[in-house]
């Protein structure tokens, strides 16, 4: 049985009240994803938090720099269509081509592979993180 995915997001703390600017992508298989940054309240007050994990602190003369090198991250583009042939939302390659059948299929990206694959990295090469 496939293990439960939760929404993932790298939150900045900025406020005495612990909240702070949420930076993750939005959308979906289908749709695709795009970057936002939003305001948001401490994490542990939401209805789905889960939980969370310090990577470090970012200063705020550095703060636009990370607020960049998020934006510039690739967010996850369309991965699934409906396809008439069969009746069902398939996996598509990154040309929108369906696979055929027996056809190595490349991993759907997410938001968890975003965020820990794509925009966490990028941070700690920038050396952003403290």
């Amino acid at each position: 049985m496939p293990q439960p995915r939760y929404h993932t997001v790298i939150f900045v703390e900025s406020k005495d009240d612990k909240s702070g600017i949420i930076h993750h992508v939005v959308g979906g298989l289908v749709t695709g994803m795009t970057y936002q940054r939003k305001s948001g309240l401490q994490p542990e007050l939401s209805q789905n938090f889960y939980q969370k994990h310090l990577l470090g602190k970012v200063k705020a003369s550095k703060y636009h720099t990370f607020e960049t090198i998020c934006a510039q991250q690739p967010a996850p583009h369309k991965q699934k269509k409906f396809n008439p042939n069969t009746m069902k939302t398939e996996p598509i390659k990154p040309n929108g081509a369906f696979y055929q059948p027996g056809e190595t299929r490349v991993r759907l990206v997410k938001c968890t592979e975003w965020t820990e694959e794509r925009a966490i990295p990028a941070l700690q090469a920038a050396q952003i993180l403290e």
